[in-house]
């Protein structure tokens, strides 16, 4: 499931991921994030992972189109989790999007909303 986070401001969103993601948390997800993009230019997106259970084939397609498509429409990527695969999950994604991407342990993530609002 990917549930919107209220801080969420103009160019600045945030997600949570929770349970295995499936095609039709990426229907509610995109049209947001592109919706913002189109009246902020490029965002900056929290995503952060409790109980995360990974994608199923559908939605992870539909991650690996929306990642193509827009990866020079991100400014920065903050992603928050307790894992160490999900520490890991920040380097892998690193080469295939514009964007700085960081990882924040959860009870860091206080920091990582402080380093999404930074100004540039």
């Amino acid at each position: 499931m990917i549930q919107q986070i209220d801080r969420a401001t103009g160019k600045i969103l945030g997600f949570k991921m929770s349970g295995k993601l499936h095609d039709e948390d990426y229907k509610l997800f995109v049209p947001v994030v592109e919706a913002a993009m189109k009246a902020h230019g490029k965002v900056r997106l929290l995503a952060q992972f409790e109980e995360f259970h990974g994608w199923d084939l559908h939605a992870l397609w539909d991650d690996t189109v929306f990642s193509t498509k827009h990866c020079a429409d991100m400014e920065r990527v903050a992603l928050v989790g307790d894992k160490a695969w999900e520490k890991w999950m920040a380097a892998v994604c690193k080469p295939f999007t514009m964007a700085k991407i960081r990882y924040f342990d959860v009870k860091d993530a206080e920091s990582a909303w402080k380093w999404l609002e930074e100004k540039p």
